[in-house]
């Protein structure tokens, strides 16, 4: 019998998901051991639902002696929910606030962590087009997920997602018709593969891999609200250890670095848009 002030016992639910995300971490080195719990259940209970698994411990011994599941299990906790040009403010800011400063570099290095299927990466190659400075930058695109980044490779997207990208891309200020940058076939967009000459798809785990390279840009959106506060932390400082002197960060409009142990290192830039700058 719990006291009143105790805690309340984890469910047997929470036990084997914790059972579960420990699993995966010893078998396929994949970290989800600090992701938020809610995100988590509600990803897992979806799969589980898809995968005709009537409780997790029947999901993760299906995980652990078959690796197709595993890779099925995947797709459900990295679902992306991504789209060109997401909230257009952001890439006004960088156009009006960060683009100028890197412009006065003679080559440049842009890190887009947690890249999911490309759209984020498509809009930077974009914007960094439109201001001249895409032949010079090499861009890193970096994901967990194989699938998804085999899907940003390809630079192929639906049809009927093209309306709201390029309203996006108005809102953010866009110089061009944004049919300039793809064709349409067979009710999909077919993206100009020019954009994509300097950029490196890799993968990469915040949660266990480290800094790869200097960087003078670092786009991380709407990856660190299912974080807990261990490995916002550690994102954080891979972020920090990757910029150059004063390079710059931008992460999603529900994230920020208030309360961080790496908030006195950076600068405000633009503070709605959730950009800064390192200071040293």
């Amino acid at each position: 019998m719990t006291r009143p002030h105790d805690a309340l016992p984890p469910s047997s639910f929470e036990i084997e998901l914790s059972m579960l995300m420990e699993a995966i971490y010893l078998k396929y080195s994949y970290d989800f051991r600090d992701y938020t719990g809610a995100s988590q259940k509600r990803r897992v209970l979806h799969a589980m639902r898809d995968m005709d698994c009537g409780t997790v411990s029947m999901l993760q011994s299906r995980v652990l002696h078959e690796p197709a599941a595993f890779s099925q299990l995947l797709q459900f906790l990295t679902i992306p929910v991504t789209e060109m040009f997401r909230d257009p403010p952001y890439y006004a800011a960088l156009r009006a606030h960060v683009l100028p400063v890197l412009s006065t570099y003679p080559s440049l290095k842009v890190w887009v962590a947690g890249c999911s299927t490309g759209e984020e990466v498509l809009s930077l190659a974009i914007l960094l087009k439109e201001e001249g400075l895409l032949e010079r930058t090499i861009i890193y695109a970096t994901d967990i997920n194989p699938v998804s980044l085999e899907k940003a490779r390809k630079g192929v997207f639906p049809l009927d997602a093209i309306r709201g990208y390029t309203a996006n891309y108005q809102a953010a200020g866009g110089k061009r018709a944004f049919s300039d940058y793809y064709t349409a076939a067979y009710n999909a967009a077919l993206f100009d593969r020019a954009l994509y000459e300097n950029v490196t798809f890799a993968d990469h785990s915040l949660a266990t891999d480290s800094v790869f390279a200097e960087t003078h840009l670092i786009s991380c959106r709407n990856v660190l609200i299912y974080f807990k506060k261990a490995l916002q932390e550690r994102a954080f400082g891979l972020f920090h250890e990757s910029l150059c002197h004063r390079g710059f960060l931008g992460i999603g409009s529900k994230e920020t670095l208030d309360f961080s142990a790496f908030s006195p290192r950076f600068d405000d830039v633009a503070r709605r848009e959730r950009i800064y700058r390192k200071l040293s």
